[in-house]
């Protein structure tokens, strides 16, 4: 992106670029639906044009990731540390690391969940981007939170979002544990190498809600501290 129009962003609002950012990383992440899909019918062809377009998103949220670090001035005059905002930034941006990571190590070995757990699976993978949605709101929140000098009933609605995602967060580990019990009765039909990936699928599927919930955490710390 320009300097010019970073900059432009930064005048209007400091918060502009984050969410810039944010919907970059949910962009990258909402793409395993289909990927997923996609090894499930077994188009390799089609997970490995994905898995470009997530790395590509991927990419570009790093490009405004670096913009952000560098173009951020110092000395905001608003209620939020700057520190704080860079540390939020970095959090975020796990979110598309994550997507891209999982994608990249499933096509690599061309790996299937089993038929038997796949719907299953596919409502963890759709809960757990839940948690990364709502941590996108909440950042979409931030505007009015700048507004209002971080206070009054915006401060309590994003308060109120965050434990949200604590909620998406706790139902994503019941979740991963019925996925881990299906997988524990099967794993005699598949290889054990298999199996350990699986597993390992799981929990890195698992992670984006873990990263959601950390995204929410540092929002908490930046309230407490206004």
């Amino acid at each position: 992106m320009p300097v010019n129009t970073i900059m432009g962003l930064f005048a209007k609002s400091p918060i502009k670029p984050l969410q810039r950012h944010v919907t970059r990383v949910n962009e990258c992440c909402e793409l395993l639906v289909p990927f997923f899909a996609a090894c499930e019918a077994g188009d390799w062809d089609k997970a490995s044009m994905l898995r470009e377009q997530i790395s590509q998103i991927e990419k570009d949220a790093d490009v405004l990731k670096r913009e952000i670090r560098l173009k951020l001035p110092r000395g905001l005059f608003m209620p939020v540390d700057r520190t704080d905002m860079l540390d939020l930034l970095t959090q975020q941006d796990k979110l598309a690391n994550l997507a891209k990571d999982i994608a990249g190590r499933v096509l690599g070995r061309q790996l299937q969940i089993p038929s038997s757990m796949y719907p299953d699976f596919v409502a963890y993978v759709q809960r757990c981007l839940d948690a990364a949605n709502q941590a996108s709101r909440v950042i979409n929140e931030l505007d009015e939170l700048l507004e209002t000098g971080f206070k009054g009933r915006e401060v309590t609605l994003v308060a109120e979002m965050i434990n949200q995602l604590d909620v998406i967060e706790d139902d994503t580990d019941s979740m991963q544990i019925k996925l881990r019990q299906q997988l524990m009765a099967i794993e005699d039909q598949h290889s054990p190498v298999d199996v350990m990936f699986l597993y390992k699928i799981l929990e890195w599927v698992g992670g984006i809600a873990d990263q959601a919930q950390r995204v929410g955490s540092r929002l908490e710390i930046m309230l407490s501290r206004s």
